[in-house]
């Protein structure tokens, strides 16, 4: 039953045509998504027209990926609740910039609570004629049962390409079986919730705060993703949000020198901001980067197109 904290729906779902393996049917099914859930989407899980429009105020389900490789293909998103770390990165100019979806990060008082099929089923309905399904966080491995069985269900039931949006600071074989694209975000040390961003925004050093420095980078689990893409046709990418200049030099001396088999293509920067203001900021510094390098630039289109709002 999908659920939300304080409101409770009851739909009736069919249950998955392919069979999947027995260790996937002996996995859990409770799968816990942010408030977003699904999105966007103009369906609901039996197929009936929704009241509204979705968050992107077009009258289609789908929106496009914003970001990456995939820039621009139209898409269906599933972002999962919760997130193993606590990004805080500093701006040019001195701000601080928090994780642009703190609803799926540390604010995730609203929750959807649901299962596997009902996620399936939802997706089914909204699909159209999308081929792409990005899963998104928050940090998905962190429910990394349910989402080995999401993936799939997902691939088995409607054969579509899947995108994971991970950290990378985790790595399951289960999980990574079934996905096309792994887009990898390893967070830089300016990500690290030092005690002078803590007493800026009034926090405490507590939980993920606490060992955010010492979980973000799993040099292991990056390795592993990168084996399996040379191993297999699947592909990664590793995305690396940058706002400083001396972020240069760590992403080749603690990441790219320490890791084997990437190719410059699949190196993305990204510029740090989470609405155009704060792009404007590090957009020359990013693009400079890249080309000086050889990797790749990757924008932000959905904040071009639709602004820092959730669901879109």
């Amino acid at each position: 039953m999908i659920q939300q904290t304080v409101i409770k729906h009851k739909f009736s779902v069919s249950g998955l045509r392919t069979p999947v393996s027995e260790k996937l049917k002996a996995m859990s099914t409770k799968i816990v998504l942010a408030n977003e859930g699904v999105f966007p989407i103009t369906k609901d899980i039996n197929g009936a027209a929704l009241s509204q429009l979705p968050a992107t105020a077009i009258p289609v389900a789908g929106t496009i990926q914003g970001e990456g490789k995939l820039a621009g293909v139209p898409s269906l998103f599933i972002r999962f609740s919760s997130c193993n770390l606590r990004c805080i990165w500093q701006l040019p100019d001195g701000s601080y910039s928090r994780c642009d979806t703190p609803y799926a990060s540390f604010d995730t008082q609203q929750v959807v609570h649901t299962t596997v099929k009902e996620v399936i089923q939802l997706v089914k309905k909204n699909l159209g004629s999308i081929r792409h399904v990005v899963i998104t966080g928050g940090e998905p491995l962190m429910q990394k049962d349910a989402l080995a069985e999401l993936a799939c269900g997902l691939k088995n039931e409607l054969n579509v390409h899947l995108t994971i949006e991970t950290n990378g600071s985790m790595f399951n074989k289960d999980v990574a079986e079934n996905i096309d694209l792994f887009s990898i975000s390893p967070k830089l040390a300016n990500s690290e919730p030092n005690p002078e961003k803590l007493k800026a925004l009034g926090l405490n050093p507590s939980g993920p705060l606490s060992y955010h420095a010492q979980r973000r980078y799993n040099s292991k689990a990056l390795q592993s993703y990168i084996n399996l893409c040379n191993e297999s046709d699947k592909e990664m990418q590793l995305k690396f949000v940058v706002g400083k200049p001396e972020d240069e030099q760590e992403i080749i001396n603690d990441f790219l020198n320490q890791l084997n088999g990437w190719k410059p293509s699949d190196i993305m920067l990204m510029p740090l901001g989470a609405n155009e203001e704060e792009l404007k900021q590090t957009t020359p510094l990013t693009l400079e980067m890249a080309i000086r390098n050889g990797w790749r630039f990757t924008p932000r289109v959905h904040i071009d197109i639709f602004g820092c709002k959730p669901g879109v």
